[in-house]
């Protein structure tokens, strides 16, 4: 019998990942699920570099992911996340462009490169329940269909 999973994480067809883990909370009480590089990758001094993670989410149509650096990656390599706050919609998932892949922007700012290994883990990704407005009526494609990867709904 199969189960479908209605909210979790899932490997990107494709992506190797021997070795690696899904993203899981590292205490019971914990609220984020650490997100891995599924690649080394050498950020140089004040670049963005988009992180890959091999993994995608699967939402409810009135839930997001928002994605969190780590606070040890500013303290131990001085990387942020470029955008503050990264936000997963539901319709990110299986989109044409990059299968609903996860990358996490990563600026460098130091003066130093800075190398994150496969496996390292870069950023904690927190389930949220969100609300629209009243008489809400989103502009665009039909709900489930995204044709942009990341940072495409403009």
């Amino acid at each position: 019998m199969c189960e479908f999973v209605l909210r979790g994480f899932e490997w990107v067809p494709s992506i190797d990942h021997v070795g690696l883990s899904l993203p899981r909370r590292q205490t019971a009480n914990a609220a984020g699920y650490d997100l891995l590089a599924s690649s080394d990758v050498s950020i140089a001094p004040y670049n963005i570099v988009l992180v890959p993670t091999g993994v995608r989410v699967r939402l409810l149509p009135d839930e997001c992911l928002l994605v969190y650096a780590r606070s040890s990656l500013a303290l131990k390599y001085r990387l942020l996340l470029a955008n503050g706050v990264g936000v997963i919609d539901a319709d990110y998932y299986d989109n044409l462009a990059n299968n609903g892949h996860i990358f996490v922007p990563l600026f460098n700012a130091s003066d130093q490169l800075v190398q994150l290994l496969r496996g390292e883990r870069i950023a904690q990704g927190i389930f949220t329940k969100f609300l629209q407005a009243d008489a809400e009526h989103a502009s665009g494609s039909e709900p489930g269909i995204r044709s942009g990867g990341f940072g495409s709904t403009d």
